[in-house]
């Protein structure tokens, strides 16, 4: 979203972001930053919003969070904007939708909605929304911010197929928008080997998973799949990043008494690049309780430091096809553990021909992923 901002604005837009007050997914640093409410960075006009409690949470506060948050937002963004012409909204969290609606009609604006996870869909599949009450008003909140909505943009061609077929009325509301990655964070930089020294993992084969350990990714299966590996004695995954499940995947390992599974905390957008760098492959993992074709947002981060991608997804993820039509990589089906240790004992037997993976997947990235080619796409339906 921040390079979503930054893109509008070198096109001449005049940009608003309206977010939550930064506490999450931060390093030590960071924490100790304190942000006014109202500021302007870099030409781009920053509303920053203390909300209720949203991660690391237990389920049903971070419901009422969200369905907090459309009104939250509302008092803020009325006290520092006074004009829009296109509103667009990224869900998850679904209920922001609300508030795009309802912006849509006080500014006479075109409402965007970029649908990321199909909500309630993927809290049914994880078995986090079970009562019927329930799904019945998240799923009548997502038919309605369909209908709001002016255009909904989703990033892949299994997601488009997935809402089309459940909402045939509104099919022509629908459009791919691939997810895009900033490219230039990555050029010219090479491996400094800053993270292996200060972990204490220089002479390692690191498998890398970078990001939100929540139930989704279900974490729990690398944590099997480690324990199967453990005789490459120089192979570690390292764990980087917090979650919900941290602390589980953490004990389990503990008690399987795992020496090649590490975890650490977040490092910084700008530090991001040189661990990945640092790596040698970069792992994703969704759940097989996953029932839509969502593809993870790290498979681009990887393909754009050219790190080879080790996938273990559900069936129904584009991120299968991604991986094997940019040949960047390898991935299997979310569970199938005989398969994962055949790939990672395959990945580190052919170490030394990783490289032209990582090749093959920036190429692939540069001509469908670029920033710039997808924010052009989006304009022209402005």
């Amino acid at each position: 979203m921040l390079e979503l901002a930054e893109g509008l604005r070198d096109r001449g837009f005049d940009v608003t972001v309206a977010t939550t007050y930064p506490e999450y997914n931060l390093d030590n640093e960071q924490r100790n930053i304190k942000y006014p409410e109202f500021t302007e960075e870099n030409q781009i006009k920053v509303i920053r919003i203390k909300t209720l409690p949203h991660h690391n949470v237990n389920f049903i506060i971070r419901g009422i969070s969200q369905i907090s948050m459309p009104y939250i937002f509302e008092n803020k963004i009325k006290k520092y904007l006074k004009k829009a012409e296109i509103i667009i909204v990224y869900s998850p969290p679904m209920p922001l939708a609300m508030l795009g609606a309802k912006l849509k009609k006080n500014f006479n604006a075109k409402f965007l909605l970029n649908v990321q996870d199909i909500f309630p869909q993927n809290a049914i599949d994880l078995g986090v929304l079970k009562n019927p009450l329930l799904i019945k008003f998240f799923k009548d909140m997502e038919r309605n911010a369909y209908i709001d909505a002016d255009l909904i943009f989703v990033h892949s061609e299994g997601n488009l197929n997935f809402l089309k077929m459940n909402h045939p009325d509104i099919a022509t509301k629908f459009i791919v928008l691939h997810n895009w990655i900033d490219t230039k964070q990555f050029e010219r930089l090479s491996r400094t080997n800053k993270y292996r020294k200060l972990y204490n993992i220089e002479d390692k084969f690191i498998i890398l998973f970078a990001g939100v350990m929540g139930l989704s990714q279900g974490l729990d299966f690398v944590i099997e799949l480690a324990e199967k590996v453990r005789d490459l004695k120089d192979l570690v995954f390292l764990f980087v990043g917090d979650g919900m499940e941290r602390t589980k995947l953490q004990d389990l390992a503990r008690a399987k008494n795992l020496n090649n599974v590490i975890f650490k905390p977040f490092v910084s957008k700008e530090e991001y690049p040189y661990l990945v760098k640092d790596c040698d492959v970069g792992l994703v993992s969704l759940s097989s309780k996953n029932k839509t074709p969502v593809v993870p947002g790290k498979i681009l981060g990887y393909m754009a430091a050219k790190l080879p991608v080790l996938a273990f997804l559900n069936r129904e993820s584009d991120g299968h096809i991604i991986i094997k039509q940019a040949n960047c990589g390898f991935s299997c089906i979310h569970g199938d553990i005989q398969k994962a240790e055949d790939l990672v004992r395959e990945i580190y037997k052919n170490k030394i021909s990783l490289s032209t993976y990582g090749k093959n997947g920036y190429n692939y990235l540069v001509n469908n992923f670029e920033r710039k080619i997808c924010i052009q796409k989006l304009i022209e339906k402005f």
